[in-house]
């Protein structure tokens, strides 16, 4: 039986306001809060709310037989908590049915995958134990930032515990073979993968309201009959895509919505289900490996990291940043560790590409150019490497601090203990104190 299996991407930065080189020392607050407001607000309105009525409807209607799963990242989900709760509540609602998975990504939607291999795993743990406080399900398969996937990459997966990822199928990559089959790590043959057919999820993301497209309009009936008529053997149809697909990329007038209810029921009557990512995996054996040397995302074109690391702005910004991830883990203070996070978002990065300069996927950025975008961020990053050296001077080196702040914490430990003896001694001289006292006053009377 031939499945469908729809996952969503949602994610949102904490977007920079504008930071001046004079603000350096003096300005700790980096956040435009009102952009992250307005603009998540627009887009709750538009898709995520909307989506989610609606999915919950497929769902109850099909009795659990219609299935999709969610990447939601961590800095989404705390503005999505703070500026738009009910999206909160209706993600809660279809995970109540059982037929909605959630994966686990890096929570800040991070490149730290490839910077930093620490990061990377305590990003990706910080945020499934989020998934599994606000929906109470524990993912089981992992999906990197921007489907960002490579043979080392499946490896430190695979050494986390987790045997289950989702990636692009790059056409460089798969050559002749076909993206509808679940495949295996080269690196790695306990790690399962699904890949991302581009052509079905793109026909729905990018396509679908293109006037010029020779395919236009496409219906649900159309869409559903491709896929009928591909061979017998390919059974696992992934369509990954951004949530923002339904009613903000492709606007309700569209039809977008209409063509989303309509699928179920044609591709039932074509014989054809719905899974998700984690059924998925565990309903197909591999076909074989997948060798991925080099470093694959499903952005642009290429399908490679040139979108985030393609020019000097972006790695020199990268490269400054995550020098400071050790001596930011060593830290206790509680604003440094969210800032941290926040800094790490592809996003940041993603501004300064000049790939993107002056066409159509530049209107994301909320800058006039890549450079406005690389100067912003190097402001703020310099004030925010100036409190972490306050904290812990650059003229230590990581290891000495590291034996530094350990020779203090087993101090603190260690005076706690005797703190703790010394109230034990005082309260037994107390209760004998009280005991000779009763005496006492016994032998007077």
């Amino acid at each position: 039986m031939k499945t469908i299996c729809v996952y969503f991407q949602i994610h949102q930065p904490f977007r920079l306001k504008r930071y001046r080189f004079f603000n350096i020392g003096r300005d700790h607050y980096y956040f435009d809060d009102y952009a992250n407001e307005d603009i998540l607000q627009q887009i709750a309105a538009r898709s995520y709310i909307p989506a989610n009525r609606m999915l919950l409807d497929l769902v109850n209607q099909y009795k659990g037989k219609f299935k999709v799963a969610f990447s939601i990242s961590g800095v989404a989900l705390e503005q999505l908590e703070i500026y738009a709760p009910e999206v909160i509540e209706g993600f809660r609602e279809l995970a109540k049915t059982g037929n909605v998975e959630f994966l686990t990504e890096t929570y800040a939607h991070s490149l730290a995958s490839l910077f930093d291999p620490e990061e990377f795993r305590n990003q990706i743990k910080q945020h499934a134990e989020r998934i599994e406080v606000l929906f109470d399900q524990k993912p089981t398969v992992v999906r990197n930032t921007e489907l960002i996937y490579s043979d080392d990459i499946a490896e430190m997966v695979y050494d986390m515990g987790y045997t289950r990822m989702i990636t692009e199928g790059a056409k460089h990559i798969l050559g002749w073979k076909s993206p509808n089959y679940v495949y295996h790590a080269a690196s790695q043959p306990g790690m399962k993968l699904l890949l991302k057919n581009s052509r079905f999820s793109e026909d729905i993301a990018y396509r679908f309201s293109n006037y010029s497209w020779n395919e236009y309009p496409l219906t649900a009936e159309k869409f559903i009959s491709w896929i009928a008529a591909t061979s017998p053997e390919e059974k696992v149809f992934n369509l990954f895509m951004n949530y923002e697909t339904l009613g903000n990329l492709q606007p309700s007038h569209t039809g977008i919505f209409e063509f989303i209810k309509a699928l179920p029921r044609f591709a039932f009557e074509k014989g054809i289900g719905f899974t998700t990512p984690g059924e998925a995996l565990d309903s197909h054996e591999s076909v074989g490996p997948i060798n991925v040397p080099n470093t694959i995302s499903w952005s642009d074109e290429e399908r490679d990291v040139s979108a985030w690391l393609g020019n000097k702005l972006q790695q020199s910004a990268l490269k400054s940043l995550y020098e400071m991830g050790e001596r930011v883990r060593l830290c206790t203070d509680r604003r440094l560790k969210y800032d941290w996070i926040y800094l790490q978002s592809s996003d940041h990065f993603y501004y300064m590409s000049t790939k993107h300069f002056g066409g159509g996927e530049s209107k994301f950025s909320p800058y006039m150019s890549p450079y406005d975008a690389f100067n912003n961020y190097m402001n703020v990053l310099s004030d925010f490497n100036g409190r972490v050296k306050a904290q812990y001077p650059d003229t230590v080196d990581n290891e000495e601090l590291n034996a530094l702040l350990t020779t203090i914490h087993n101090q603190e430990m260690e005076i706690k203990r005797l703190q703790m003896e010394l109230k034990t001694v005082i309260g037994s001289n107390e209760e004998l104190l009280v005991e000779k006292s009763n005496k006492s006053e016994k032998t007077v009377k």
